[in-house]
């Protein structure tokens, strides 16, 4: 079985917020557990910031500014994975460093390279150590958290589980700061808008991603056919309860029966939309029933400035999102002919704004 392992900069932190070397050791310990039990293992973590705050001594305050927190991960990151190395050497494992980015997921070659490396480092029995590369990530498409990173790495190497570790034992039916009567939600057949609701809210102060964001990343896993469980970083032996299908060891977020094909779910989690195309009922009916391409005579508005093949936004006239895809034209030129029928086009001019092919109705 293939694990992917996530654990956020708040479940290997302590209270001030520097890197907790027990927890750490514990989560490499618990793989260790699982390599004794023929899993392979990938874990995916945040904390380089973290790590790299006391070292340039800006531990009572973290800096806002993106070129100086790109600064601090520079230094963190070094110091975070030599924390993971020395820790599961204790073990008797080997770690490899990868950092990825969002355009490793966007550009079809790097995707492949990525799948390779890490497909390779489990060949070798290497526990591969993967976190966002911060240092030079451009603020305006970075993941910000790392629990779509961990969802989208759980379709690369074909995982069977993700498991989010966090802060709470996993989803709650309330917040339990305000409400004492919430209790575990142990299992999930469909991330719905009103789970969206009860997950609502932010992170930590050290970390970036919140529960909703946990619940996002999960939504995402299942339809990579990957089942998702969130979980309690501190408790006993997570990670084997999590793969074990341990009853209360967490949320499980049951996978789809039908799973996106990896084009499809690169589209439509990995890259990020430069507008939106709003459509008419028609089209959206014929989208969503149908699956047919989106064709110029359905598009009643264009948002945003988009160049052919940029990923878009497909929305209702209510502005609901309800599919996203490649766009075949750009943005000014599709308001040219949006509402056209395919015979009064320009010569030349594609006949679908996005083609079947490249659009996904979005779950």
């Amino acid at each position: 079985m293939i694990v992917v392992a996530k654990v956020g900069t708040s479940s290997i932190t302590n209270v001030h917020g520097e890197i907790e070397l027990a927890a750490i050791d514990k989560l490499c310990a618990e793989v260790a557990t699982l390599r004794g039990q023929h899993h392979r293992v990938v874990v995916v973590t945040s904390g380089a910031i973290a790590a790299g705050l006391p070292a340039l001594g800006l531990s009572g305050a973290r800096p806002t500014d993106p070129a100086t927190l790109q600064a601090i991960s520079a230094v963190g990151q070094s110091r975070l994975m030599r924390v993971y190395d020395d820790s599961l050497a204790r073990h008797g494992l080997v770690g490899g460093q990868v950092l990825l980015a969002p355009l490793d997921f966007v550009h079809r070659s790097q995707y492949l390279h990525a799948r390779g490396t890490l497909t390779r480092l489990l060949d070798l029995g290497v526990i591969p150590v993967v976190n966002e590369n911060d240092a030079v990530a451009d603020d305006e498409i970075r993941f910000g958290d790392n629990d779509r990173l961990a969802a989208l790495v759980a379709h690369l190497v074909n995982a069977d589980v993700l498991v989010m570790l966090t802060d709470t034992p996993g989803l709650l039916t309330a917040d339990p700061r305000l409400d004492k009567e919430a209790s575990l939600i142990e299992e999930i057949v469909e991330v719905d808008h009103e789970l969206e609701r009860v997950a609502g809210g932010s992170g930590s102060v050290h970390g970036s991603g919140g529960m909703a964001s946990k619940l996002a990343a999960a939504k995402m896993a299942a339809w990579s056919g990957v089942r998702t469980v969130i979980a309690a970083a501190h408790r006993p032996g997570v990670l084997v309860g999590a793969v074990d299908g341990e009853a209360g060891a967490g949320t499980v977020v049951r996978p789809h029966d039908r799973k996106l094909s990896a084009r499809k779910l690169w589209i439509g989690f990995a890259v990020a939309s430069s507008g939106t195309v709003v459509v008419d009922d028609g089209a959206r009916r014929a989208l969503v029933e149908r699956r047919t391409s989106l064709l110029p005579a359905g598009v009643v508005d264009v948002r945003g400035n988009f160049d052919a093949d940029d990923a878009v936004e497909v929305a209702d006239p209510s502005g609901q999102v309800f599919a996203k895809g490649l766009a075949r034209y750009a943005a000014n030129v599709l308001k040219d002919v949006a509402g056209s029928k395919t015979s009064e086009l320009p010569e030349g001019y594609p006949h679908e704004v996005v083609h079947r092919d490249d659009l996904v109705v979005l779950p």
